[in-house]
């Protein structure tokens, strides 16, 4: 990102065993409440089996930084609309159609030991809100890339899909790619 004084505001959301460190950066427009993105963002680590209590950071911001990311982290020119930053390995979440063999066991807990009170931090979710609204007034938004329909939409579906990937669920594989598409689906229906 450009640097803190581009940051708009940090707000800690507590929803239930897990808190969202949600982050505005100056130049994202804000197209739903803090809390509604805090909710979609809890339904999807719930539904991954997270471990909890946790904390999630959420990143609203623009296509100029999600490009800065993507170039950086993945290697790739040009903005994307979402990136997630894991910081637990996969395996600590519960099993899933298309996961590796090699991590179809048992979730397991973290190997460290926090002090009491304190949660882990699972990652970090970095949304280009420019992109979102880009994508729907195109109607090329949701899954398949030629969904019409609201910016708001959009970003809660970019939302669950990082936050699945926080969570190990990934799309290379097509059995996980279906799961994973159906799981984003079932969460956004409320």
């Amino acid at each position: 990102m450009t640097g803190a004084d581009t940051v708009t505001g940090v707000r800690r959301i507590y929803a239930g065993p897990w808190r969202v460190d949600f982050t505005v950066v100056r130049h994202a427009p804000r197209l739903l409440p803090a809390s509604v993105l805090a909710r979609v963002a809890t339904r999807a680590l719930s539904a991954a089996g997270a471990p909890s209590p946790a904390s999630l950071g959420l990143i609203l911001s623009d296509d100029a930084d999600l490009a800065t990311l993507n170039r950086e982290h993945m290697g790739r020119d040009g903005p994307t609309d979402v990136l997630s930053f894991p910081l637990l390995p996969p395996e600590l979440y519960p099993a899933h159609p298309g996961k590796s063999a090699q991590s179809q066991h048992e979730p397991r807990t973290p190997r460290f030991v926090l002090p009491p009170s304190s949660r882990v931090h699972l990652g970090d979710v970095v949304l280009s809100v420019e992109r979102a609204v880009a994508q729907a007034r195109a109607g090329h938004g949701g899954q398949t890339g030629n969904v019409a329909w609201s910016p708001g939409d959009e970003l809660r579906l970019l939302v669950t899909h990082g936050v699945l990937h926080v969570c190990g669920w990934d799309h290379a594989d097509p059995l996980e790619e279906r799961a994973m598409r159906a799981l984003e689906m079932a969460l956004l229906r409320f």
